[in-house]
């Protein structure tokens, strides 16, 4: 990992972080009292959020492990990656293409902190941090171009993000500029929350993390269908996370849904 400046900006512990909360939700250890109180208000309101935030990182790998195996791809751009939470995608990539490469994009201090230290890929493969937003979609591809090859297939990860990403802020033009610069072959993986499932419970949310001074986004499913648009979605197409491809699962199922919607599509 060679992509970490060295000089990491002061974090803030006064208020919570999503990333932290997220943190929080998978049971991690980088996180602080203000984010734990943020995430048992959550939890409160809808008790199965930390199964819903174990669910998908579950679909991230299941999605990973399928783009490697049965899609062949070698090249991943990860944007939002969050604090590392073992097995990282990398690992899951590498374990199955030990000569992949892995880009990591976050513009968060926080991540930043942690990157150095945790992400470290096999010698075959390559696995770099940089830093960017996602709201900056030329600064993300400038400087993954210097780790990865535009003029072969790139697999888009943006796991749990877009929710985080107002369609005022540009949420769809800046995912359709990531996708432009991409190559026929590459893939866009995806998860997004939904109020379509435990709607009462996932308003509340909203309004939980709008105290915390966090901005969430419910999405319908016709409305996160809208980031796949010129793409096409490999089976079984825009589904609840739990239900794409759950034959790939690494562990038992727990049974129920997260309201979270995930899907796998190729740019032709």
């Amino acid at each position: 990992m060679t992509g970490v400046e060295s000089s990491v900006p002061r974090i803030d512990t006064s208020r919570p972080h999503s990333a932290r909360v997220y943190d929080w939700l998978l049971d991690g250890k980088d996180n602080y009292p203000v984010d734990e109180e943020l995430g048992k208000q959550i939890l409160s309101l809808s008790p199965m959020a930390k199964q819903g935030a174990k669910d998908n990182r579950a679909f991230m790998r299941r999605a990973t492990s399928w783009l490697v195996r049965r899609a062949g791809l070698r090249q991943f751009l990860d944007v939002g990656t969050g604090i590392p939470t073992e097995p990282n995608l990398h690992q899951i990539a590498q374990a199955g293409a030990p000569d992949a490469r892995v880009v990591y994009v976050d513009n968060d201090p926080i991540v930043l902190a942690h990157a150095g230290a945790l992400l470290h890929g096999t010698a075959e493969g390559v696995t770099e941090y940089v830093e960017a937003d996602v709201r900056d979609p030329r600064s993300i591809v400038e400087q993954a171009r210097r780790i990865l090859d535009f003029d072969e297939p790139i697999a888009l990860s943006l796991i749990a993000l877009l929710h985080f990403v107002t369609d005022e802020e540009g949420a769809l033009d800046h995912v359709g500029a990531l996708l432009d610069a991409l190559p026929a072959g590459s893939h866009l993986v995806l998860s997004q929350l939904t109020a379509d499932l435990h709607g009462a419970d996932m308003q509340q949310a909203v309004d939980v993390y709008a105290q915390g001074g966090i901005a969430l986004v419910n999405r319908s499913r016709a409305e996160v269908e809208r980031f796949f648009t010129g793409l096409d979605l490999v089976d079984p197409g825009l589904v609840l996370i739990g239900q794409w491809h759950p034959e790939l699962a690494d562990e038992e199922p727990h049974g129920g849904l997260a309201p979270m919607y995930g899907g796998v599509a190729r740019k032709p």
